[in-house]
């Protein structure tokens, strides 16, 4: 069989095919070809990867001049940071890299190079002779998963997410922190969160540097602090005590921290001092993003005397002075300056981090990091992978936004591309659902000519994400992610058929788009999910979770036929209005429905994540249940 180069993801810079195939049973060892303890790592994944496929290979440090699997670090053969060089022919195969982490990223395309190479009947075929050279073209290239929006994943979800973007190529992970850390003395924040503890933070941050992986701490610093601010003993801190209406939360709550108030930064500081000693990391992502109300409430009189963005930038040298202070570089969201006040942003340190974030197609990452890049100041790209809001994702907008990102910053000198994936209003969707996105933002941060081109996206999915043999799984995540263009109604940042399920009170006009919404469009939209979703039950996947991932997708669907259904009846008397509208036969026949997926929501949500913040991602779906049982 010939194996398509192509297929491997991310791709490479360079690829030679030559004639000198090898029988990769032929191999006698795995060979360090240096100071055995630095590459022991490097080789044990290499020895697995044989291992899958049914190779028992030993690992030594006495080289054989037998066939072999080499293993070296050596930068003057591969003159490229995180670059490798990997050869195959009739001697066995070489990996040479710069340094430790370009040979793990050898080890991790022979590993894609060896699924590829396995035959219709499930048997590995020869190796296809060939040199590859290659090298990141980002020199980081991270993800953030979002804790706190209700889904804190388990410790065995974190290593095994670890796991799957180490192999992706990606070498930094941020876990975005509200409230979830376990701080001392602040229980009543947390205590029915399931946070993640110091001594589970140490154990992640061990796990991570093993795969070459920076566990970059983060910790939202100013605005998205309404978790701590509703409780007594917090709120005395807050720019408006009394609350404000946020759309993160269904309640009127206090938001921001007040930046003229002491205690501010002294809660920082304290906060600080416990978190950062657990990583190893000397970058920190503060946050300061989203501050709605700034301006709003106490310092009111401020803002209008020196204007908000004086005053927020006030603030931001504050908290850069606490990280200076811990040895660390910040990072912080740069939607506050580089949007609302351009004119600050050659006042901004010269050693910090923006991070210029935006999750619609069409962002102007370009425009942004030109104005970033001309201050000198050094900067991310962070797109997103669209799952939130959705329940399905939003493939085409995922992969336009995340490719026009990655291009643009490549472009305008960014350092890093950090690909989100949020989790608003309780984070529903289910894992498998960012999948699609992770792979796009690992592939496309480490070679950004690859971004012109989606095709292959399906082809990378079954390979190495799913490792599914029937090439079932990556067209059905990919098509399912594209549901959300077909009710009539395009949303930004979310889905209609998402909105369905959780606005009983009915749809904002404007807002949502609702009047473009029509009931052959939605009768449609069910035809199209049941296409989609027809092959799941073939697909073969080599995966631990196999038969999990299926339930969730299944579920998923389930979910959004229930919304069609929803949207199918409420249409007929108008969507701005309560769902409470509809006639009651109708309304019971729809909770009979929803019923019974809220707990099969529950079940699947244990699998992965922690019990803390369930009763709180349910209650937007019962909300809607309740409007129907009325």
């Amino acid at each position: 069989m010939s194996v398509d180069f192509a297929h491997l993801a991310p791709q490479p810079q360079r690829v030679t095919p030559t004639a000198a195939n090898l029988d990769p049973a032929q191999l006698t060892s795995v060979d360090l070809l240096g100071a055995a303890q630095p590459l022991l790592f490097a080789a044990q994944r290499a020895q697995a990867a044989l291992a899958r496929h049914g190779l028992n290979v030993p690992i030594s440090a006495a080289p054989t001049t037998a066939p072999a699997l080499r293993l070296v670090v050596d930068p003057a053969q591969v003159a490229r940071a995180q670059g490798y060089k990997l050869t195959v022919d009739a001697h066995g195969v070489l990996l040479v890299g710069n340094d430790p982490a370009g040979l793990f990223y050898a080890v991790c395309t022979l590993s894609q190079l060896l699924d590829l190479s396995v035959n219709a009947q499930g048997h590995l075929a020869p190796l296809p002779g060939v040199q590859i050279v290659d090298w990141p073209d980002y020199p980081n290239r991270g993800v953030m998963l979002d804790v706190s929006r209700t889904r804190v994943p388990t410790m065995e979800t974190l290593y095994a997410t670890i796991d799957q973007l180490a192999s992706l190529k990606i070498n930094q992970i941020q876990l975005y922190t509200e409230h979830t850390f376990a701080y001392r003395g602040h229980e009543v924040v947390w205590q029915d969160a399931s946070p993640i503890t110091g001594e589970e933070v140490l154990a992640l941050d061990a796990y991570c540097r093993a795969r070459h992986v920076e566990l970059v701490p983060n910790q939202n610093s100013f605005g998205h602090m309404h978790r701590w601010l509703i409780h007594p003993q917090y709120n005395q801190l807050a720019e408006s005590a009394e609350g404000i209406e946020h759309s993160f939360s269904t309640q009127r709550e206090p938001f921001s921290l007040c930046p003229g108030d002491p205690g501010s930064i002294a809660l920082l500081e304290e906060l600080y001092s416990q978190l950062l000693p657990h990583f190893s990391s000397r970058q920190f992502n503060v946050g300061l993003d989203e501050t709605f109300d700034l301006g709003q409430g106490r310092s009111k009189a401020e803002c209008e005397a020196r204007g908000t963005g004086r005053v927020y930038l006030d603030f931001l040298l504050k908290v850069y002075a606490l990280c200076r202070r811990h040895g660390v570089t910040m990072q912080f969201w740069s939607d506050i300056i580089v949007r609302d006040e351009p004119g600050l942003v050659a006042e901004l340190p010269q050693d910090v981090i923006a991070l210029e974030w935006g999750y619609e197609a069409g962002y102007p990452f370009a425009d942004h990091a030109r104005l970033i890049a001309a201050s000198g100041r050094s900067f991310y790209v962070c797109p997103g992978t669209s799952s939130w809001n959705t329940l399905s994702g939003r493939t085409d907008n995922a992969l336009g936004n995340i490719a026009g990102a990655a291009r643009a910053g490549f472009d305008h000198g960014a350092i890093g591309l950090l690909n989100t994936d949020w989790g608003d209003n309780g984070h529903p969707q289910t894992p498998p659902i960012s999948y699609l996105g992770y792979l796009a933002g690992a592939a496309y941060s480490w070679n950004t000519r690859s971004a012109h081109d989606h095709r292959l996206i399906p082809v990378w999915l079954d390979a190495h994400v799913f490792r599914d043999r029937s090439g079932v799984m990556g067209k059905l995540v990919y098509d399912l992610g594209n549901v959300y263009q077909l009710p009539g109604a395009i949303p930004s940042n979310s889905s209609l058929l998402f909105w369905l399920l959780v606005l009983p009170q009915g749809l904002p006009p404007r807002r949502q788009g609702v009047g473009k919404v029509t009931a052959v469009a939605l009768e449609q939209t069910g035809s199209y999910l049941d296409t989609v979703m027809a092959p799941l039950s073939r697909s073969r996947m080599q995966r631990a979770d196999a038969a999990l991932i299926r339930d969730e997708l299944a579920w998923t669907a389930d979910m959004l036929r229930v919304a069609v259904r929803l949207g199918l009846a409420w249409v007929e008397v108008g969507l701005e209005r309560p769902l409470t509208t509809l006639d009651a036969r109708t309304r019971h026949a729809l909770a009979g429905e929803l019923r019974p997926l809220l707990d099969r929501h529950a079940e699947l949500w244990l699998r992965r994540s922690r019990p803390g913040g369930l009763p709180e991602a349910l209650s937007r779906f019962r909300t809607t249940l309740a409007a129907l049982e009325a």
